[in-house]
């Protein structure tokens, strides 16, 4: 496992700053840029390396939902674009990235095919086939008839948490979530964690609406609405919560830590993604681990199938691992 120092000396910047970069230390005033380097490092060190003696040659657009800056936010996407851009470089192709705010810089004339990396509302996908037919989705399927698409199964992610949770003698188990909003579109998603949530806690009769909460996917609305939850309940506090993200754990870490509440001691925690950064937090984050080096390099396999002649679409679901560390009891 790569050390601070090894992501520190990676970046070019101190030990210190890395590890207060990946706490998501808000008292730390450092430019996006560095921060952007940081994590970059931190993901390129976990990568396994793989050897090929394909040599494709050709030329992709990588289309990522969020802009350049909203991207260090949720690291859950730039892991699978660092997964793209890995398994280009292996198979000699030529990745141009572009993000949602330069869509329109595409050259539609230069490019074999796009990969198209979140959510993406009904218009912005018209689009993106306009500029080119052989469009590959990640994390998102608008269409499993026409278009290929890698997602994860988040309803069995959700399962196994909660079984989890109850295997460990948790009867109380709160959630905090986030919802998307597709671009192009009025109305946030109803994320599969939380429809499925409800209804496998109702099913378990351990259901407890009242324990839930939603924002968005971010360091901040994690604090924020563990704050909220430990005001809404106090001592009745539930003993375990599942967020459904990293960045959403860390900010409920952080609030538990200010208000004197041992984790896992009082409240355990549990995450998803395993993003670089969760083993580097205290205590060290349990998480879903989401094969996002492999959901972009699949993307890229995928689109090579299509680009090969392969005219069926095809709806692949990556496989995901529960990752016990120490924010959960055991």
């Amino acid at each position: 496992m790569a050390t601070i120092k090894d992501i520190a000396k990676k970046a070019g910047v101190s030990p210190a700053t890395v590890s207060r970069v990946l706490n998501y230390d808000t008292s730390l005033s450092v430019a996006d840029a560095t921060k952007k380097k940081i994590f970059e490092a931190a993901e390129e060190l976990s990568y396994r390396k793989r050897s090929t003696n394909k040599h494709i040659g050709k030329k992709i657009a990588v289309v990522h939902w969020y802009t350049e800056k909203e991207e260090l936010n949720d690291l859950y996407y730039l892991s699978i674009r660092l997964g793209i851009e890995q398994r280009c470089k292996e198979l000699n192709m030529n990745a141009e990235i572009y993000f949602f705010n330069n869509i329109k810089e595409i050259p539609a004339d230069e490019i074999e095919g796009i990969i198209a990396v979140g959510k993406f509302g009904n218009s912005q996908v018209e689009e993106l086939t306009n500029i080119n037919p052989n469009v590959v989705f990640v994390d998102y399927s608008p269409d499993e008839d026409k278009y290929d698409a890698i997602v994860i199964d988040f309803e069995r992610v959700t399962k196994k948490v909660i079984d989890y949770f109850m295997d460990t003698n948790h009867e109380k188990i709160g959630f905090i979530g986030g919802r998307e909003l597709l671009k192009g579109e009025d109305e946030p998603l109803v994320d599969l964690r939380e429809k499925t949530f409800k209804a496998y806690t109702k099913e378990k009769n351990i259901a407890d609406p009242s324990s839930i909460y939603i924002g968005t996917f971010s360091v901040e609305d994690g604090y924020n609405l563990m704050k909220q939850a430990m005001e809404d309940h106090g001592d009745k506090l539930p003993t375990a919560f599942f967020t459904g993200s990293d960045v959403l754990a860390i900010g409920g870490l952080r609030a538990l830590h200010e208000a004197g509440i041992k984790v896992p001691g009082r409240v355990s925690i549990i995450g998803v993604n395993d993003m670089s950064v969760a083993k580097y937090v205290f205590p060290s984050l349990s998480t879903v681990k989401v094969n996002t080096e492999i959901m972009g390099e699949t993307s890229v396999d995928t689109l090579v199938e299509r680009l090969d002649g392969r005219k069926i679409a095809k709806k692949i679901f990556v496989a995901t691992k529960l990752v016990v560390r120490k924010s959960v009891r055991t």
